[in-house]
């Protein structure tokens, strides 16, 4: 296993709650840099891409439906 997979590993599993030192190295890893992180929110940016702004629950965890999410806008699907 690359380090590619496991990066994304954690976030294509989509558990319920996710560790946001997961999302964010997996975010690192694909050019996105965290740009603000404003009380329990993150936002990451990369040149001539939306931004993605990611909640965090608890300031550590981070929801499936995001987890989701991340897996669309990345093109982690199966």
């Amino acid at each position: 296993m690359g380090r590619r997979e496991k990066l994304i590993a954690p976030i294509r599993a989509r558990p319920p709650k996710a560790d946001f030192s997961d999302v964010r190295a997996a975010l690192e890893y694909f050019g996105r840099v965290l740009d603000r992180e404003s009380g329990s929110h993150a936002t990451f940016t990369k040149r001539g891409e939306f931004p993605v702004t990611i909640p965090k629950v608890g300031g550590k965890k981070v929801k499936r439906a995001y987890l989701t999410l991340l897996c669309e806008r990345l093109g982690l699907e199966d």
